[in-house]
């Protein structure tokens, strides 16, 4: 992964944007939405951009750039339509620590921005590491019709109930369950009812046990898109698993078949080695939601011992 993803904290970001054009004024678009204080410099401005100075949300500067700019920023966003004068700014800005993207050019950027869907607080950024945004557009045209509008006002609503619910409910695991819980009530609606599913979620948010079984021979990749929920609401991975965290003889065996399976399930989950039957009956009894990843003769001994076990498999449940 040549690009880590991140979101970051944009209150007090101070932003630099070189460049008022027609590529200048769609990053200042999306920059715009953000708590970012943000200067422009260009020597012709777009009508666009003018309309941000207007409203007081930027600071414009109609002249040419000069090295000297090129200082106490934490962002710069290179949107000239001078190639060169675009690379040799991104080089002096790198030199000087701050974090630099140059619009259609990644070797020369510190960062990419991604193509984004935008629900308030809910927001999925899709990357193709600058190989193929077009798809990456594609994708997004994709979600934007599965996420609705009315996701930005629900999250409001959750957001402003996380410190009662933390109050009443003072479990880490009890509160995803509670959450869980509201989300299964309400789905992605935000109307009338949604202070009633919020209510009622109170009344009832204790969890099954839940075993499920993979071998681990198996390919994760292949298993069905119907495992994904499953698999997220983990709360313990178990496999046989050395020292370093890693069951090699598996993973050799089978191109990292445990590495994949572990990849799907929530990385705040516990990863520990296979426990005792006794002990895992006992976790199951309390609701635990447990993965064990296995080989062919442990899990048919799972299997006979848990009748009540989701053997997940390739193209099955």
């Amino acid at each position: 992964m040549q690009y880590f993803p991140l979101f970051v904290d944009t209150k007090n970001l101070s932003v630099l944007i070189v460049g008022a054009g027609e590529v200048a004024t769609r990053k200042l678009d999306l920059l715009s939405r953000t708590e970012a204080e943000i200067d422009v410099i260009a020597p012709d401005i777009a009508a666009e951009i003018r309309v941000y100075e207007q409203k007081g949300r930027i600071k414009l500067y109609q002249r040419a750039v000069h090295a000297d700019d090129i200082a106490d920023y934490d962002v710069i966003y290179m949107a000239t339509a001078n190639e060169q004068l675009n690379m040799d700014y991104a080089v002096l800005a790198t030199q000087k620590g701050i974090w630099v993207n140059v619009v259609d050019n990644p070797s020369f950027c510190r960062f990419i921005t991604p193509s984004i869907v935008d629900r308030g607080r809910l927001v999925v950024a899709i990357s193709t590491a600058g190989a193929a945004p077009v798809f990456a557009r594609t994708i997004r045209s994709r979600l934007e019709t599965l996420l609705p509008q009315s996701l930005s006002p629900l999250f409001d609503f959750v957001a402003s109930k996380r410190i009662e619910v933390q109050h009443k409910i003072t479990s880490g695991k009890d509160r995803r369950l509670f959450w869980e819980r509201f989300f299964n009530l309400n789905n992605d609606r935000f109307d009338s009812g949604t202070q009633n599913h919020y209510q009622d979620a109170f009344e009832s948010y204790g969890a099954e046990g839940e075993i499920l079984l993979f071998n681990e021979n198996d390919n994760a990749g292949l298993l069905p898109i119907a495992a994904m929920p499953l698999l997220q609401k983990i709360d313990t991975f178990y496999s046989d698993m050395t020292q370093d965290g890693v069951n090699h003889e598996a993973i050799n065996a089978n191109h990292h078949s445990l590495t994949d399976i572990n990849e799907l399930v929530r990385r705040d989950a516990s990863r520990e080695s296979i426990p005792t039957l006794s002990e895992i009956a006992e976790k199951y009894q309390h609701g635990d939601r447990m993965l064990l990843v296995v080989n062919q003769e442990k899990l048919n001994k799972l299997k006979a011992h848990f009748p009540m076990a989701k053997h997940l498999q390739p193209g099955a449940l």
